[in-house]
């Protein structure tokens, strides 16, 4: 018996093996990326928004972190979905949150508020105009 015949994996295995290891690559990669994030976000981006620019681009980064969160839970759903889920899905993620936190963090350093929307008035329709004095009811 040779040292070839230990070392060989049916095709399958071998797919299966590499998978693996790549799925356990990039977990690591997706616990790091976090960390890094605020590496690829210009700090000084958001420096010359002002208070309403700033609520608009917070939850715009917010509603793309979330879309970003909710297809990589839905790819991790089919076979093999988690590799999909980092390699499709994490960067662009990772991204979304360090910018939102950047948002985040002018907002406060610039003490903006919230914008209070005031409900609109109800609409009510005008009543029907009075019927003249003298003047006759219609026939019934």
């Amino acid at each position: 018996m040779s040292i070839s015949s230990f070392l060989y994996l049916p095709p399958r295995a071998a797919v299966t093996a590499a998978l693996l290891a790549l799925g356990g690559l990039l977990s690591g990669c997706a616990q790091m990326g976090e960390t890094l994030g605020p590496a690829f976000v210009d700090p000084a981006k958001y420096d010359l928004y002002d208070c309403k620019q700033l609520e608009t681009e917070r939850a715009a980064q917010a509603a793309r972190a979330a879309e970003l969160q909710g297809l990589m839970a839905k790819a991790e759903t089919g076979a093999g979905g988690a590799v999909v889920a980092e390699v499709a899905y994490r960067n662009d993620y990772v991204s979304a949150r360090a910018q939102q936190k950047l948002a985040d963090e002018t907002w406060r350093r610039n003490k903006c508020h919230e914008t209070i929307v005031a409900a609109p008035a109800p609409i009510v329709p005008p009543a029907p105009p009075a019927p003249a004095r003298g003047a006759r009811s219609p026939a019934r």
